[in-house]
């Protein structure tokens, strides 16, 4: 497996697509040639004040709460959820307009957005104790961040430790095999099928 090890500084702020805010994008996967889109981007946002979120038609969203008091989610088309607890996510259509509300203050937010015609995607929080084996016929790409805690790569000597903070980007490019992190602390887990 292609392994890519994703630092704080490999990643980009950029603004919100509606212009309310700012996310630090931590991956963009291009979309299929002529189109101008991202095919999955994982983003962390950081929310300031209560207002909408950005509308991505032709996709699925993914979001959970990282960091701060919570935040109240108001759909056009079902009932609202509440982001309340650390890494669990709330998965809605990006077609559908979408409200947030804070709670008590800002908050930071961990987010997965995916094109569904092109990707099929699971997201998870998964504690890190021990080893963790990523196999690439499971998927085609896994995305992984540590949110807390430090691991390693097993038998990958020429990677450095990888720190809360970072992530890394698995790529099987069509090949068997498989990666072991070993380490302590809390990932965020997206596996990711080409359909």
């Amino acid at each position: 497996m292609k392994i890519r090890h994703l630092r704080q500084d490999d990643y980009r702020r950029v603004r919100w697509k509606n212009g309310g805010g700012w996310t630090t994008e931590l991956y963009s996967h291009p979309a299929p040639e002529n189109d101008d889109g991202f095919g999955w981007r994982v983003s962390i946002a950081d929310v300031e004040s209560d207002g909408a979120f950005s509308t991505f038609p032709q996709c699925d969203r993914w979001i959970a709460l990282l960091d701060g008091n919570g935040m109240r989610l108001e759909f056009d088309d079902a009932s609202p959820a509440a982001l309340d607890q650390r890494l669990h996510f709330v998965h809605f259509s990006g077609d559908v307009r979408t409200r947030g509300s804070l709670v008590d203050g800002p908050v930071r937010d961990f987010n997965l957005i995916a094109r569904r015609d092109l990707w099929q995607c699971e997201i998870r929080r998964r504690p890190l104790v021990g080893s963790m084996l990523f196999a690439a016929s499971a998927a085609d790409l896994w995305f992984v961040h540590l949110a807390a805690g430090s691991a390693r790569i097993e038998r990958r000597g020429e990677l450095p430790e990888i720190g809360a903070g970072d992530s890394l980007l698995l790529e099987s490019e069509g090949e068997s095999g498989s990666v072991v992190i070993d380490g302590g602390g809390e990932l965020v887990v997206i596996r990711l099928v080409t359909l």
